[in-house]
């Protein structure tokens, strides 16, 4: 299927690493110049050479801390300037999950909670507010926001609370913008495998004194595929949602995590 990027312009935050650095390799690879937005700028810019050697697209790097508003504005103007427009948004900086204990209700504490929010929810919204004009210029674009499956079950309070708002700010985005020719939709990953993989079934294993080929069969087990989701295959769900031909999709959150079983979601 042509998904018909070539050509498009995406912007992925937080993508120097894990699931984004893999969703800007899948966008590059369908044909798009990519704009990966990072904290860690020298990360960023490892990245952007790597993937466009491999793709032969145009990917630079910039520069930003998305929980700040002034390095939002200054990196989405240095974008448009750098490549001219911005079709795609993918929003997927935020702090890791699932790679420590997460803290119980007595040691959330107001800076650990804002800190969390500010980037995964407030972050999505600053980059969303800032390429959406641009967007509506041109009467098309696509905003995917990287949320996380901690929105459909317990485990991690502030995890849960910073995934349902993502989804939350995905709808009433849609709602607003479908109008104006942009899509905006949420994907869920759950449990996936990165380059920090081994080091979490590790850490997992000296917690509950397991082998590692236990905890890693253990976490196959929480999903009916029985194995990991991979970031590629994250990447790939993206690819298709930021192309014209996901025309349908609007406002809806799409879970990736292998299927959950004996849940049903309507």
């Amino acid at each position: 299927m042509d998904l018909q990027l070539t050509g498009k312009i995406a912007v992925v935050t937080g993508g120097t690493r894990g699931i984004g650095k893999a969703i800007a390799r899948s966008l590059a690879s369908e044909g798009m110049d990519v704009a990966i937005v990072g904290r860690d700028v020298e990360a960023a810019k490892a990245t952007a050479s790597e993937i466009s050697s491999e793709t032969g697209r145009m990917v630079r790097a910039y520069a930003a801390d998305t929980g700040k508003d002034d390095a939002v504005r200054a990196a989405v103007a240095a974008i448009r300037s750098d490549f001219g427009r911005i079709d795609v948004l993918v929003n997927s900086a935020a702090q890791p999950s699932g790679q420590a204990k997460p803290p119980s209700l007595s040691e959330i504490t107001d800076e650990m909670f804002w800190s969390d929010v500010n980037v995964k929810v407030m972050g999505y919204l600053r980059m969303a507010r800032e390429v959406a004009p641009l967007m509506t210029e041109q009467g098309w674009g696509r905003i995917i926001n990287i949320s996380g499956l901690g929105a459909r079950q317990t485990g991690t309070t502030v995890g849960s609370i910073r995934n349902v708002g993502v989804a939350a700010l995905t709808k009433n985005l849609a709602d607003e913008l479908g109008p104006r020719g942009i899509n905006v939709t949420c994907v869920h990953p759950g449990l996936t495998r990165t380059e920090k993989t081994p080091g979490v079934i590790a850490w997992r294993a000296g917690l509950t004194k397991k082998t590692e080929a236990e905890v890693e069969k253990a976490m196959n087990d929480l999903n009916t595929i029985r194995r990991l989701v991979t970031a590629e295959e994250i990447g790939h769900i993206v690819a298709f949602l930021a192309s014209p031909k996901s025309i349908a999709i609007n406002g809806d959150a799409i879970a990736a995590g292998g299927g959950a079983p004996g849940s049903i979601y309507y």
